[in-house]
């Protein structure tokens, strides 16, 4: 079974419950996402696969893509998972297999919703800004949401507000009095924080729920630790309060929830509970089945990776293996 490095003991900062494991620094690493772009992939890593129910996290730029194409990812199934986009900077057009076409744009929102299965495309338009920078997550389905039918919402409009020297944009979730349209199936947090000024800021959070904080652009600090673009700070659960500075004009994610206890078997674009059950959807995407045909999008589907000569394994969300 793999483990989690054991934490130093620690004089615990203000705000933070005996049940806090500690915070840990998530660098990322670099993974080529179709032709032209290159993320940071924050989760899962192997210090932490989780935060909550978000069970994957990439972020993206800031690229020049002036004279580029910009992002070209052509169509492609997910099942057992919600996909949430946020963007910064550009413009990127989504097509699903339930006949929607999307454009989103900095300060939208895109979710998707799985369920059992659904097929998208995300690109960049013929014509499109120069700058390209954004997030995008995943969330783990529950059961029996997992098995739903697949769905698609953009919000045009979200929940923003001004606390002291912080700008925040609620994505997901419920936070300081607002509740985000966006549809969430276990309890979350998605909000976005930009700095206005110098001064420290202080965050009432949930105790019962684990935290992860990603620096998108700028410079921030937590408990002393330093958060440079792109990397992420888990947070862990206990807390009651987050204190942060951040260099103004600095944009963060604030990433919460419940900890999520069902085992996962992530592969390739699908979250599922067991070997069989990924098995099945590749076998399903291949073949034609299940998934449906990208609207407005003629270009190949993406060939699914063979599947590893080893059984997958469900992890819990630390990592360790079950079953």
């Amino acid at each position: 079974m793999d483990r989690t490095e054991s934490l130093p003991a620690q004089t615990l900062p203000p705000g933070v419950g005996a049940t806090d494991p500690g915070s840990v620094l998530l660098p990322g690493h670099d993974v080529p996402l179709g032709r032209y772009t290159t993320v940071r992939r924050l989760l899962p890593q192997r210090q932490r696969r989780m935060v909550g129910a978000w069970c994957f996290v990439d972020h993206f730029g800031p690229d020049d893509v002036a004279q580029r194409p910009g992002m070209e990812v052509p169509p492609h199934p997910h099942t057992g998972l919600q996909t949430v986009t946020w963007l910064l900077d550009g413009e990127i057009l989504h097509r699903d297999s339930l006949g929607n076409v999307q454009p989103i744009r900095p300060g939208q929102l895109n979710v998707m919703t799985s369920g059992r299965g659904i097929a998208h495309s995300e690109r960049s338009p013929l014509v499109h800004p120069p700058l390209m920078h954004g997030v995008q997550l995943w969330v783990a389905l529950p059961d029996p949401a997992r098995a739903g039918d697949p769905g698609f919402a953009h919000h045009a409009e979200l929940p923003r507000w001004r606390d002291g020297d912080l700008d925040l944009t609620l994505l997901v979730g419920a936070f300081g009095g607002e509740r985000s349209p966006a549809v969430a199936h276990t309890p979350l947090l998605g909000a976005q924080l930009e700095a206005r000024g110098p001064a420290p800021a202080t965050l009432r959070l949930r105790p019962d729920f684990e935290y992860g904080l990603l620096a998108m652009s700028g410079s921030a600090e937590v408990d002393g630790v330093a958060l440079a673009p792109g990397a992420l700070l888990y947070l862990g659960a206990g807390r009651t309060a987050l204190t942060l500075r951040a260099a103004p004009g600095s944009r963060l994610l604030l990433l919460g929830g419940v900890p999520f206890d069902e085992p996962l078997v992530m592969w390739w674009n699908f979250v599922g509970r067991s070997h069989e059950e990924v098995a099945a959807a590749r076998e399903d995407w291949m073949a034609g089945r299940r998934f449906g045909t990208v609207a407005d999008d003629a270009a190949p589907p993406l060939p699914a990776p063979a599947l590893p000569t080893t059984r997958l394994k469900a992890r819990d969300r630390s990592g360790g293996l079950r079953g």
